[in-house]
């Protein structure tokens, strides 16, 4: 088992770790539901967490029985509104935005030396990091277009840990969800979890709230 003292780097993913997007979807995704009529609810908006885009769209149509009223193109169209409103909703994010505890961690992992790359699925991942100020924090940024294969599949932190030019038993995977989790032990990375410790069982080490990840609380977990 890889000690504290052989941790070289840490790789993050971005919603839910850093920052929650996933409250900005939904926004984006209630606007387009509003504009196409179909009636919101916290049924619908549950449904749609960690399903593409596409996917989303489908639900949302279904729900209001229009699922035959569109051609591809015009669903493609839609598709593409409701990105056009998660942007803008991503264009309004502050520093005041980052989960609690997170901007310290970050401050001790570049104050100590710890190399940092981000492992997010999302195109938008540079523009919320932009908006958050911790563009500088992340130098190395996994490119999603160059992915052959989602999460569980280690790809994405087998790349976040390539980028750091480090062995992947140096490395410390972030993670809120059990496929990312999935992802970063098939990695060969130790696995942080951050949330419920039964949904996040296979993780090395599974801390209940962001602002509970430090350096001295992993140290303790890893020995």
């Amino acid at each position: 088992m890889t000690k504290f003292a052989d941790i070289k780097g840490f790789v993050f993913d971005l919603d839910g770790v850093i920052t929650d997007t996933s409250i900005l979807h939904g926004t984006a995704w209630h606007q387009l539901a509003d504009y196409l009529d179909v009636a919101w609810s916290d049924e619908l908006a549950n449904g749609l967490k960690g399903i593409s885009r596409m996917d989303s769209l489908e639900m949302i149509l279904k729900a209001g029985g229009k699922e035959n009223d569109y051609t591809q193109a015009q669903k493609v169209e839609l598709a593409t509104k409701k990105n056009t409103n998660y942007v803008a909703e991503v264009d309004k994010m502050t520093p005041a935005n980052i989960l609690p505890g997170m901007k310290a961690f970050l401050d001790d992992l570049r104050a100590k030396g710890y190399q940092l790359s981000l492992a997010s699925a999302s195109k938008n991942a540079p523009r919320v990091l932009d908006k958050l100020q911790l563009a500088d924090y992340f130098p190395k940024v996994v490119d999603p277009a160059s992915l052959t294969h989602g999460k569980p599949d280690p790809e994405i932190y087998t790349k976040g840990a390539q980028l750091l030019n480090l062995p992947p038993a140096q490395c410390i995977g972030v993670e809120d969800a059990a496929a990312g989790v999935q992802a970063i032990n098939a990695a060969g990375e130790v696995s942080l979890g951050i949330g419920d410790a039964t949904e996040l069982g296979a993780a090395d080490m599974v801390f209940a709230d962001t602002a509970d990840v430090t350096l001295a609380n992993i140290a303790k977990k890893l020995g």
